[in-house]
Formats: C-alpha cells, structure tokens, sequence
C-alpha cells in the first residue's frame, strides 16, 4: 500500500491548509477553542468524506483512466505542486492540481482524456468563486439589515454571531471533506486500487490528521485576516463559500475551498463598492487557474516517463 503514500501526505497538507477556511474564524473571533474547533472540523470533515465524497471520485474517473502507476504519479506530482505553491504564497487549489496531473500524466502515457469531462470542470474553476462572490454579495446586501434589526442590543447580536460561526464551520467541514476527498484517493479509486467507500474514509481520514496536527498557524493567519472584514460579514463569507461547496459536490465536481472563500470576501467588498475589493485577492485567484493545473501537469508528464519503469 506504499503506493497510497503520496496520497495521504496531500490529504494532510489539504487538511493543514483548508481547515482556515472552515474554522479559523471562530478560532481568531473567540467563539470556540482551538481544539474544540479542529476537533469538530475533523470529525465532521470525515463524516463529509464518506457520506458524501464519492461523486467527485467518479468525475476524475471519467476525466482519464489510469492504472496504479499512473495513480501513484499523478498523486505525487499533485503534492509537489501544491507544496510548491504554498512555498511561493502562491495560492493553490488541490482540485486544479490533481486535475492538472491526471491530464499530463494520460497525455504521456498515451491514456486518452475525457476533453468534455474536463471542460466542464474548467467551468467549475471559475464558476465556484464567482458563485461564492455571488451569494456573499446578496447575502451581506439583503440578509444583514433584517438580522441587525431582528437581533438588537450588542451582546445579544454577539451570542448570535458566535453560535453562527460554530454552526456554519461545521456544515463548511462536512461540505470540504464531501467535495474535496476525490483531490486525495480519487485516482486510485478509478485505478481499481480502492473502492469509492474505502478510499472516501481514507482519504477523509487523511485530511482529518492534518487537520488535527498541523492546522494553527494556517487558522490563526486566515481568521485574522478573515476578522479584517468584520465578523458578521465573514461569516456570510464563510456562509457562501460552504454553499458552494455543496452544491458542486452534488453535481460531481471538486473545487477549491480556498478560492471559493476569497470570491466570498471580495462579494462582501462589493457591497461597501468597488475600492474596497482588494485586487490582489482577485489577481490571487486568477493565477491560481493559469499556474496551478499548469504545473501540476508537467510534473505528472515528468513523473511518468522517469518512473514509469520503477513502477
């Protein structure tokens, strides 16, 4: 099972990073404790993972078919560049590099690619944080007037603030382990290697101990910046990126978390106009789609024709 190990060192790092995402507000804001915080993230992330993860495995399957080991490069080229990346303060988004891998390592290979199948979650890469800014946005514009005037007095509003961060990080949890588990196992499920139920735990669980043991400086550094904003509105954003998490791990389709939340807070920007978006946020995002796939796919074409024989 030496095979599997690329995998799980980036459902690790997938779980060190993203958890920031889902919890790291209510960390930095005081509404619960660290370990409180990462004890249900992970919990709650596997509960996502194996519930609900198996759509995703399916897409990456239909994407291209590989053997095991052309699971195993695609896993390790998918690692290295999200290590890479996250080296740089580049932002990186685990789907786009395991889709990138999974391409390059079909093209080397001569394994033949699924174009429609990777349009379609093309599409998704834009369409996730636009949606994310989208529901931010109408949430921020029409939601908090009605809250501000149904929940008066400050520390009433603050009790409100604070049972909505736990409850929205943990529906974040459930909905990153759901959408994101098939960036971690789903290759080698397609490879044949794992069923669609045991990679689901697998790689949910893998995800779950990086985020038990490694995730706060990433909760610390995001909840303060997330905090920035305010802690009503990042709560809407954190809101609308769980949302889109959902709805896109019902239609079968991987995205990144972390662009979904940085879409969620320049949605939040729009409300106050258009000076107050931050722009590298956005530039953030776009180089994530041009460089991330990008890379990752060199590294799987490399990855193969140099091992390919070892394996």
């Amino acid at each position: 099972m030496w095979v599997l190990l690329p995998a799980l060192f980036m459902g690790w790092a997938l779980g060190a990073n993203d958890a920031a995402n889902v919890c790291g507000l209510g960390v930095t804001s005081g509404a619960v404790r660290y370990r409180t915080a990462v004890g249900l993230t992970a919990l709650f992330v596997l509960m996502g993972s194996y519930v609900s993860g198996r759509a995703g495995m399916g897409t990456y399957s239909a994407l291209a078919a590989h053997e095991i080991a052309g699971a195993f490069c695609v896993a390790l080229a998918a690692g290295l560049t999200v290590t890479i990346m996250t080296w740089r303060g580049l932002p990186v988004s685990t789907s786009q590099a395991a889709v990138g891998a999974i391409v390059g390592v079909a093209l080397v290979g001569g394994k033949p690619v699924e174009w429609g199948v990777l349009l379609k979650i093309a599409l998704s890469w834009v369409t996730s944080p636009l949606g994310a800014l989208l529901i931010a946005f109408l949430l921020h514009r029409f939601l908090s007037p009605l809250v501000m005037r149904a929940v008066a007095g400050l520390e009433r509003f603050d009790r409100f603030v604070r049972w909505g961060l736990i409850l929205i990080s943990v529906w974040g949890a459930y909905a990153l382990g759901a959408n994101n588990v098939a960036n971690v196992t789903g290759v080698f499920v397609g490879a044949g290697l794992l069923s669609p139920g045991i990679g689901a735990l697998v790689g949910g669980a893998s995800i779950a101990l990086g985020v038990l043991t490694y995730a706060r400086r990433v909760i610390m550094t995001v909840g303060n910046r997330l905090a920035q904003v305010g802690t009503w509105p990042a709560l809407l954003a954190m809101a609308a990126q769980a949302a889109v998490l959902q709805v896109f791990t019902a239609v079968g389709v991987p995205v990144s978390s972390s662009q979904a939340v940085v879409g969620a807070v320049v949605g939040i920007g729009l409300v106050q106009g258009v000076t107050a978006v931050n722009l590298r946020q956005v530039l953030a995002i776009v180089l994530g789609w041009v460089f991330t796939p990008g890379l990752s796919g060199i590294f799987g074409a490399l990855l193969w024709l140099l091992l390919r024989g070892l394996l």
